[in-house]
């Protein structure tokens, strides 16, 4: 690797795996399974009128159904008549949010043609029912119909996946909301930002404390002089360490912005920080700002914005160091519906270099120190009180 030159892709976003799919994926599955004619006897994108683009524009993934010529049918037999199959825009994103978030679109393929295949079994028994019909009516039946029908096969069976039906095509979704806490948030509980193999995920750190027996007395008054912070959810040894220089920090923090007959909390509380979902091993150094501010939210009493995601690695001397994945966090956010980011001030190029419609109605803070977190989870204290 010392003579190659390494280059990191970011995996896809919702938008490029939608045009992807209304590209590419729908109509080469279209095709596959006979839904949909192959042009000049090549897979792909139609180039002709009858192609996606026109519905791609109408916000619909369409494709036409047509009922091949080199079919050897009986004449007599009326033509049996099918709908345009179409899978709709918001079917598509709904099948990226829940069951594919994969950096590429390999699942979203095997998904989608698992969509087409139950599309075209739905065809062919559609055929073999009205077959045994025609074999089971009597030629008086044949000759006469019943007022109000054509004669011809008017039934159509229906070709047009929706949202609301996708559950029916590829079953239960396997991801649910990205928010564990729905509504304003609880005092020591704080939305992070993080970087896995899927993409970016929100990551909440939840802190709680109880107060020591005899905190604050004579005689527990050196007990009280010992802060210990226990964490658990799996975390590795860098967001081990990540939480005892964020405990320093947030002492430092309350030292200087609470009175001083409370500036005693760590000291007389015993102090536990979580990581929800303790099955899923959990590192890195990006979290340190989460576990200050939760902290800070714990020893101040208040709650931090609910809408607020911040990711950063925070120093003894409170720097906020930049971190990775940027694109990543950035897309964990919007769809967990967080509107204000907190992101490290060297990271405020990486930033300014996504795509418009990530950055498009965000409200993003780049913070140098802690001070600018803070002022962005608590601005009310902010103002209230000096920055240390």
């Amino acid at each position: 690797l010392d003579r190659m030159e390494v280059i990191r892709l970011s995996g896809y976003d919702l938008q490029e795996k939608v045009k992807i799919a209304q590209d590419y994926l729908v109509p080469n599955s279209m095709r596959e399974v006979g839904l949909w004619p192959p042009v000049d006897g090549k897979p792909g994108p139609a180039k002709d009128s009858e192609s996606m683009e026109p519905a791609a524009e109408a916000g619909i993934a369409r494709v036409e159904v047509e009922t091949p010529t080199s079919v050897q049918e009986d004449q007599s037999k009326p033509a049996l008549s099918l709908p345009k199959a179409s899978i709709e825009t918001s079917a598509v994103e709904a099948l990226i949010r829940w069951y594919c978030r994969e950096a590429g679109v390999r699942n979203l393929q095997k998904h989608i043609e698992k969509i087409c295949r139950k599309l075209a079994t739905k065809v062919v028994e559609h055929r073999e029912g009205k077959d045994k019909e025609d074999e089971n009516a009597k030629p008086a039946d044949i000759a006469k119909p019943e007022s109000g029908k054509t004669g011809q096969d008017g039934e159509l069976v229906e070709l047009h996946v929706t949202e609301a039906g996708l559950s029916d095509y590829v079953g239960k979704p396997l991801f649910t909301s990205d928010r564990l806490y729905e509504g304003q948030l609880p005092a020591g509980t704080v939305t992070g930002l993080a970087w896995t193999a899927l993409g970016g995920s929100v990551l909440y750190i939840e802190a709680t404390a109880l107060p020591r027996p005899g905190a604050g007395g004579a005689g527990g008054a050196a007990k009280a002089g010992q802060p210990s912070l226990s964490v658990t959810g799996q975390l590795g040894n860098v967001m081990k360490e990540s939480s005892q220089i964020a405990l320093l920090v947030a002492r430092r923090q309350v030292a200087v912005r609470l009175p001083a007959d409370h500036a005693g909390f760590f000291e007389e509380h015993d102090l536990h920080m979580h990581c929800p979902e303790g099955a899923t091993p959990k590192d890195g150094p990006s979290a340190g700002v989460t576990m200050t501010t939760a902290l800070l939210s714990l020893a101040l009493g208040r709650p931090a914005r609910s809408d607020l995601a911040m990711t950063g690695e925070v120093s003894l001397n409170g720097k906020v160091l930049a971190i990775g994945g940027v694109k990543e966090k950035t897309i964990a956010a919007r769809r967990a519906g967080c509107r204000a980011l907190v992101f490290p001030q060297a990271n405020q190029r990486d930033f300014e270099e996504l795509p418009e419609y990530l950055r498009q109605g965000l409200e993003v803070h780049f913070a140098a120190t802690y001070d600018d977190v803070f002022a962005a989870a608590f601005p009310e204290v902010s103002e209230a009180a000096p920055a240390p």
